[in-house]
């Protein structure tokens, strides 16, 4: 595994007036609330090995854990990422509203806050205005450490907001998506207690529902949400260029299953609407697989598939 050289000049934040940012609208309340929800279920994690040593896993918590982490995290990478943000397939009305409510159940964003960031992103990879580069503080190991824990999660805390009408206004003229955005709270709500009553009922216990909640919940939340910020920042950092890309996106085998494929991210950033990322022999990639299911059953078309001579004038020998 190589370490991404320094080639571009670093990040800065020198202030000018920026139309793509505005004000964030969350107040400290928000802000403490969201270090709650990174640092609660985190701890979850840490318990979670003596937890499953002694006993509290079973079968129901492992099932309730899997597909709730299935469901959320193809919810970000099928429509967050390559339907919404990057157009690689077309979808019919009812599988465009369920992968938005699916992707909202990770708890990351709502679908137009989401799509805003990450168009600002591929507008900016790793240069000034990038809202998550790695590279913001500059080249030397100091600074990418710190650059590092800023690309991971410390932008979320941010007190600028990426503009959706500037970089989504074909999602914030789409009443579902306005609808599915403004119910947001109403899905981290739902995302943190059906785990709860799935185990509960699966076991027809308290104990059942309480370590549904605490694997399906809290282990599950925290383990995506670290796999996603993880593109963000290892996925900038480190790992194998294999394309051309203007910027120092880089594939990292390792992250391959746990983030369904989003982290050949060099082949991303090289072709962004492409629906495959994992497009050389080996390079596993479960959400391009479940757009060609889509497509098959009928319910996605004009999928974007890899374009053999499109990747081969990419392809850096």
């Amino acid at each position: 595994m190589t370490i991404a050289p320094a080639g571009t000049p670093s990040v800065t934040d020198r202030p000018q007036a920026r139309p793509e940012i505005e004000p964030d609208p969350k107040g400290t309340f928000e802000k403490v609330l969201m270090g709650v929800f990174i640092a609660v279920p985190l701890l979850a994690v840490v318990a979670a090995v003596p937890f499953a040593w002694g006993w509290g896993l079973g079968w129901s918590d492992l099932a309730i854990m899997f597909v709730m982490y299935g469901v959320s995290g193809l919810g970000v990478t099928v429509g967050y990422h390559r339907h919404f943000t990057h157009g690689s397939f077309k979808a019919k009305r009812p599988l465009r509203i369920a992968l938005a409510i699916a992707g909202g159940l990770s708890i990351e964003m709502s679908v137009i806050d989401w799509v805003a960031v990450h168009r600002r992103h591929h507008k900016y990879s790793d240069q000034e205005n990038d809202p998550h580069s790695p590279w913001r503080f500059g080249n030397d190991w100091r600074a990418l450490t710190k650059g590092l824990i800023w690309a991971h999660m410390g932008w979320l805390f941010d007190s600028r907001r990426t503009s959706p009408s500037k970089f989504c206004p074909d999602l914030m003229a789409d009443k579902d998506m306005r609808r599915i955005s403004r119910f947001f709270p109403g899905l981290v709500a739902i995302s943190l207690l059906l785990p709860a009553a799935l185990g509960g009922l699966l076991t027809m216990s308290w104990w059942g529902a309480l370590t549904g909640f605490f694997w399906g919940a809290l282990v599950r939340v925290s383990l995506l949400h670290h796999v996603t910020w993880s593109i963000n920042s290892i996925c900038h950092a480190m790992g194998e260029e294999e394309f051309e890309a203007r910027d120092k996106s880089r594939n990292v085998w390792w992250l391959a299953i746990p983030s369904f494929g989003e982290s050949w991210h060099n082949l991303h950033h090289a072709d962004p609407t492409c629906a495959r990322h994992g497009v050389l022999p080996g390079q596993l990639d479960s959400s391009a697989r479940t757009i060609w299911l889509f497509e098959k059953l009928g319910w996605a078309w004009d999928v974007r598939w890899p374009n053999p001579e499109r990747l081969a004038a990419k392809r850096i020998s």
